[in-house]
């Protein structure tokens, strides 16, 4: 008998769930942005499983070492669980293809979604993909997800640049997001469009 697979939303954490600072190396920084923490509770309530998925290209560049990225990562957790709510994985990719080489898993890629799904048991295409930056939605094209653009952090620069592919929409932030997410899974199917 096969075990049904659970949706995710995959988040990117840097100017979506936290205040971008530009290759973050002070865990006393870590600020969640406004609205995450029952951004997160909806999600969470509607049944879906929270993964982070983060570029850090700062390690591969030498401009944050791993101890630093561990400490500004864990730091995000206490901060989510002091708000009363928390993720069930974070995936971040350490590489830059002009310092490390080529990668599977940096976004737009889907390395780490994929490690993800086989993990914890996700049904990629009945996910969602949520960021500021259209290399955080473009993973929902390859899977059969769908993406959602925030305004936060790069979100409004990426929306205006006119480089965001068909079907991914634009919301205001986290919450928003959380919203959106909840509407669609309420709104009515029509008949055999499952």
């Amino acid at each position: 008998m096969s075990r049904v697979r659970s949706p995710a939303v995959f988040l990117d954490r840097d100017g979506t769930l936290i205040r971008d600072a530009h290759y973050p190396t002070d865990p006393e920084g870590v600020e969640l942005l406004p609205g995450v923490p029952e951004a997160l509770r909806t999600l969470r309530s509607l049944g879906y499983r929270l993964v982070i998925v983060t570029n850090q290209s700062g390690l591969a560049r030498g401009r944050i070492t791993p101890e630093q990225y561990r400490a500004v990562a864990a730091r995000v957790e206490r901060e989510l669980e002091r708000a009363g709510t928390s993720v069930d994985a974070t995936r971040f990719c350490p590489h830059h293809p002009d310092y490390s080489g080529r990668c599977p898993c940096r976004k737009p890629g889907t390395g780490m979604h994929r490690e993800a799904a086989r993990e914890l048991g996700l049904d990629l295409a009945r996910s969602w993909y949520v960021g500021d930056k259209a290399s955080d939605v473009l993973p929902a094209l390859e899977t059969g997800g769908r993406g959602l653009l925030v305004r936060t952090g790069y979100g409004a620069q990426t929306e205006a640049s006119g480089t965001l592919p068909e079907g991914v929409e634009v919301v205001d932030d986290l919450l928003d997001a959380a919203r959106t997410i909840k509407a669609r899974d309420e709104a009515p199917v029509a008949p055999g469009s499952r």
